[in-house]
């Protein structure tokens, strides 16, 4: 039976990933972890998941947050960014932040200009992929100064290559995504201005339509955040003596306590905590200067904290 049979989906909770672009290979990293199970024969856009009664439908990620929001799928991933621009904010719910894909929406013009100021980019020519988000960003500013008409700020849609833009006479300023700058700075530009900070989202309709998937939902759920938070967090474990370790506990107090086991000789115990990634060698320094002995950190695969 073909994966696209309207009944082989009957009943699967209908999950959207990003077909391609800066989330796809994030989003798929996450589903690995998950341990959600599929193949994706020929690049179909919909395959079933072999271990749950899930189905992933891979959509362009500007489209997610409209097929969420009216409910033709339960759950996704897509921009935060994305969601804003759909104007779909009110009509889905962003579940869990994810941690990748970050990036900002900017206000960038060419580093050499005259324009240095949105106060002096406003009432000019702005070219965009996000003529809702740039669009509402400079009417705020229009109104701020009391432009009308045709003195104000002329948005304009391109579909890509966004910061040529200037370059090519057609904008003095553009609001585009930025994640390293590296293309904004070989393009001559440089930002004036952040609209607003972005990341990838799990997000599910606001008003669910099928209640039964609830507890499926709740379950991948869980397992994403485990997998989120097993990429933040290391357990941190060690030999301390029991004089010294208030102070040791103080470096190390785990996510809600540590675990304190007795050794043989009872001077001395042994300690193991969550700790942040970021932070593992700055703790194991500390640690050092109290007195522990025998520090490892064991990375996680998964948890549920």
């Amino acid at each position: 039976m073909s994966p696209l049979d309207a009944n082989t989906l009957d009943g699967r909770l209908l999950f959207a990933i990003p077909k391609k672009g800066r989330l796809h290979e994030k989003c798929l990293e996450l589903l690995a972890g998950a341990d959600i199970q599929f193949r994706r024969p020929n690049r179909l856009d919909v395959c079933l998941v072999q271990n749950h009664p899930i189905a992933l439908v891979f959509l362009p990620a500007s489209d997610i947050p409209s097929f969420v929001g009216k409910g033709n799928v339960d759950l996704g991933i897509t921009g935060h960014d994305v969601i804003l621009e759909a104007q779909m904010e009110s009509l889905v719910t962003e579940t869990l932040r994810l941690g990748f894909g970050r990036c900002a929406l900017q206000v960038q013009v060419p580093e050499a200009g005259p324009v240095q100021s949105v106060a002096a980019l406003a009432g000019k020519r702005v070219v965009t992929s996000f003529e809702v988000l740039a669009g509402a960003y400079f009417a705020r500013a229009d109104d701020e100064a009391g432009r009308v008409g045709a003195a104000r700020t002329q948005i304009e849609y391109v579909g890509g290559s966004v910061e040529a833009a200037c370059a090519l006479g057609l904008a003095d300023g553009i609001v585009d995504l930025v994640e390293s700058g590296e293309t904004m700075r070989a393009a001559g530009l440089h930002a004036i201005a952040t609209v607003l900070e972005s990341e990838a989202v799990l997000i599910q309709s606001a008003v669910p339509k099928h209640a039964h998937l609830a507890p499926l939902i709740g379950m991948l759920t869980a397992r994403i955040a485990g997998v989120l938070a097993a990429r933040k967090y290391v357990v941190c474990e060690y030999n301390v003596r029991r004089a010294a370790l208030p102070a040791a506990t103080a470096i190390t107090p785990g996510r809600r306590a540590a675990t304190i086991s007795p050794l043989e000789d009872a001077e001395w115990v042994a300690v193991s905590a969550m700790v942040e990634k970021a932070r593992m060698a700055d703790i194991m320094d500390q640690l050092v200067a109290v007195g522990a002995e025998d520090i490892l950190i064991f990375n996680l695969d998964n948890c549920r904290v």
